[in-house]
């Protein structure tokens, strides 16, 4: 039987979040044919034996090495059938229907490419991380300047989050994040895949950069619903820095110097900021704002992005 979409999931150290998903996904799909091939990282938790005993019917690699997300990622979509790969985090919850309706709306669209849904906090209330507009040098001066912090939401000031839309509607968007992302096989492969110099975070960007300049339009839908603990793979620090060092290696690939160069000053003030505001108020006890002193501290570590990740694509 034809497979209509391979649920692709890349896992480390979240044995019972992955748990709940794959749950999620086998009693909450429906309406389509699909396949489910899960790559772990190298866990040490017992998530690999967990997905052996508890979900024999999805396809396991378990490696012997931590890959990172987007290598991972690549591994199995190389090993799926589907005419369309959906990535799907392993600390989300699949909602009733949410499968079937985004390859449904990416049937009736196929012009986009790239196509994304609704993402919810485990409190039901919304979580904007399902997609972003793409980074300007204007989005990153209000990072460097903590008014992204100081207006969050606003659409001047905080840009990249898209103002206060609800995502409740059908929308065009600059980026849409790996948490949940469809893609038809076609296109994947016309792409080429994630870069696999990204070891974690903004490989989605990328590919969805890539796409719009290859002439597609990635486009949300509040269709799809999915619930997402955010990070929870990542410790906040770390999760930070791979946030920066992903970022810097996006600008670095696609952006031209002097801009490329501007815009990683940009986030070296913005978290240089961030840890100044940490000391002064180290009484306070903010457990965020502490998180930016170790980013300071690992500057060094995340300034010039991943290794290798030169342009490869055409700037501007």
């Amino acid at each position: 039987m034809a497979v209509d979409v391979s649920v692709l999931i890349v896992t480390y150290q979240c044995r019972e979040a992955a748990r709940e998903c794959l749950e999620s996904v086998y009693s909450r799909t429906n309406g389509v044919a699909f396949e489910v091939i899960v790559v772990d990282n190298a866990s040490d938790d017992g998530t690999a034996d967990m997905i052996r005993a508890g979900f024999p019917q999805a396809r396991l690699l378990a490696l012997d090495e931590n890959v990172g997300f987007a290598a991972g990622a690549n591994l199995a979509a190389e090993d799926a059938a589907g005419e369309y790969l959906l990535h799907l985090n392993p600390d989300t919850v699949v909602h009733d229907g949410a499968v079937h309706d985004l390859v449904a709306f990416a049937r009736r669209r196929p012009e986009h490419g790239l196509y994304g849904g609704r993402t919810l906090r485990p409190d039901g209330t919304l979580d904007p991380g399902s997609c972003y507009a793409q980074p300007t040098l204007w989005s990153l001066f209000c990072f460097a300047t903590m008014l992204t912090s100081a207006f969050k939401g606003s659409p001047i000031f905080d840009p990249e989050l898209l103002g206060r839309w609800q995502r409740d509607s059908v929308r065009e968007v600059g980026i849409i994040t790996g948490c949940l992302l469809l893609v038809p096989r076609r296109v994947w492969q016309r792409l080429g895949g994630f870069d696999g110099r990204f070891f974690m975070y903004a490989e989605d960007a990328d590919l969805t950069l890539r796409a719009i300049h290859a002439g597609y339009r990635p486009v949300f839908t509040p269709d799809a619903e999915i619930t997402h603990a955010v990070g929870a793979s990542a410790a906040q620090p770390d999760r930070l820095i791979l946030l920066l060092q992903g970022k810097v290696t996006l600008l670095r690939k696609h952006w031209r110097a002097p801009r490329r160069q501007a815009g990683i000053a940009c986030l070296l003030v913005g978290a240089g900021s961030r840890a100044l505001v940490a000391r002064l108020l180290a009484h306070r006890g903010s457990a965020r704002l502490e998180a930016w002193r170790d980013v300071w501290r690992a500057r060094r570590r995340w300034r010039r992005g991943y290794p290798d990740a030169s342009p490869s694509t055409p700037g501007r």
